[in-house]
């Protein structure tokens, strides 16, 4: 329903920490039309080339100022990913992705007190670094 909000066109970009490339980052809004708390995120994947990036080396934060991991968020119940703010996935990966061409899919899935089964979308976009 909202997948045209999941990964937003062009914001795929590697990361830089200390002069090192320590992953990528892409930004996605929320596929839904009212604000969640973090706990209430049932997933998060990214897959670059067909490959799953893992679980463990993604973060998630809903505002630039506080990350999460995946395990933490699903205890945050006071913090909540705001309907119309962007949000910045980053997954680390030593040297991020190579320069060139890649597939980068992100899916998202959310869960709301009044529905029975997890919804959301999977977005996948051909990006060059």
């Amino acid at each position: 329903m909202f997948e045209r909000y999941i990964f937003r066109k062009n914001s795929c970009q590697n990361v830089k920490n200390e002069g090192h490339t320590t992953g990528f980052e892409l930004k996605t809004f929320i596929s839904y039309y009212r604000s969640v708390p973090l706990s209430m995120i049932h997933l998060i994947e990214v897959t670059v080339d067909g490959i799953k990036m893992p679980s463990e080396n993604i973060r998630f934060t809903p505002d630039q100022l506080v990350w999460f991991t995946l395990p933490e968020m699903k205890t945050v119940s006071t913090y909540k990913w705001e309907y119309g703010n962007e949000a910045t996935i980053l997954v680390y990966k030593d040297g991020g992705l190579s320069k060139g061409k890649h597939q980068v899919k992100l899916e998202i899935a959310i869960r709301t007190p009044y529905v029975p089964v997890p919804f959301g979308g999977a977005v996948e976009r051909e990006i060059t670094i």
